[in-house]
């Protein structure tokens, strides 16, 4: 009888390890869910414009040039208001969308790639490749003065975003995977772009 009461309660016990268990990995896949589908807003760095060099192009494509410019700094709100909600969703919430349902992944036409949000030219037809990931790929963006590159660990892993320069609007992520002449993959999100067609 005593060995019966001890059995249940060390059975007992168990029950409720497992349900702790269940309930942490429920908790880890609600997170993850909620980064992939309702991930925070892009904070600003700063709060008050600043002047930075951004590289200018022609409506041809060709560059003009470095130039100063501000940075531009916009609330969450105005940002919600100026954007269509995909793209909202994608550069001011680091969003991502889902492979192959973006215009560009397979646009094979001569031109170049704005952000969506300030119009800062980012990467050219010149660079982009077919990586088979579903998303537009460039080996190199138009000009490292356009973009910045910072760390995002926000999936558990070490990866590096992409960013415009101008307006921190978030592009996509970049990796070591390319082809030459860079070895590098720019792994954009179509919706946080704009094309422009050249000749």
């Amino acid at each position: 009888m005593m060995n019966d009461n001890q059995n249940q309660s060390a059975t007992s016990g168990k029950m409720p390890r497992r349900a702790f268990i269940g309930l942490g990995a429920a908790a880890v896949a609600a997170v993850a869910f909620r980064l992939q589908h309702h991930p925070e807003p892009v904070e600003a760095k700063d709060t008050t414009p600043k002047p930075i060099r951004i590289v200018q192009f022609s409506d041809a494509g060709q560059r003009q040039g470095v130039t100063e410019v501000q940075t531009i700094i916009k609330t969450d709100a105005e940002w919600k208001a100026l954007l269509p909600s995909d793209s909202y969703n994608i550069t001011r919430r680091a969003g991502t969308e889902y492979p192959y349902s973006g215009k560009y992944w397979n646009l094979h036409e001569k031109g170049i790639y704005h952000c969506i949000c300030c119009d800062t030219a980012a990467f050219s037809s010149e660079t982009k490749f077919e990586s088979g990931t579903g998303w537009p790929s460039f080996w190199q963006a138009i000009a490292k003065e356009n973009v910045r590159e910072t760390s995002d660990t926000s999936l558990g892993a070490e990866r590096t975003a992409v960013s415009c320069a101008r307006c921190d609007a978030h592009l996509g992520h970049v990796f070591d995977d390319g082809p030459r002449p860079t070895g590098l993959r720019y792994c954009m999100n179509s919706v946080a772009l704009k094309f422009t067609k050249t000749a």
